[in-house]
């Protein structure tokens, strides 16, 4: 690993790319390979059968049934 903090690749042209430190590079890195260990563990699990259809409501939060929304 060098000195030099890399800088990330700007989206726009007349802006100057962001500078990130080592420690921010190495955060995004540890970041991406987490979000690809749980999507592998999800992938691996059985689809669920009679749940509900749509988003995780516990992951928000709420129940709904029927129409009727339910807080936890």
């Amino acid at each position: 690993m060098s000195d030099k903090p890399a800088a990330a690749v700007s989206s726009e042209g007349d802006r100057p790319a962001k500078v990130l430190s080592p420690e921010a590079q190495r955060a995004l890195a540890e970041a991406a390979e987490r979000r690809a260990r749980e999507a592998e563990a999800a992938a691996a699990q059985p689809p669920e059968k009679g749940g509900p259809a749509g988003a995780e409501p516990t992951r928000f939060g709420d129940w709904e049934r029927k129409g009727i929304a339910v807080d936890f």
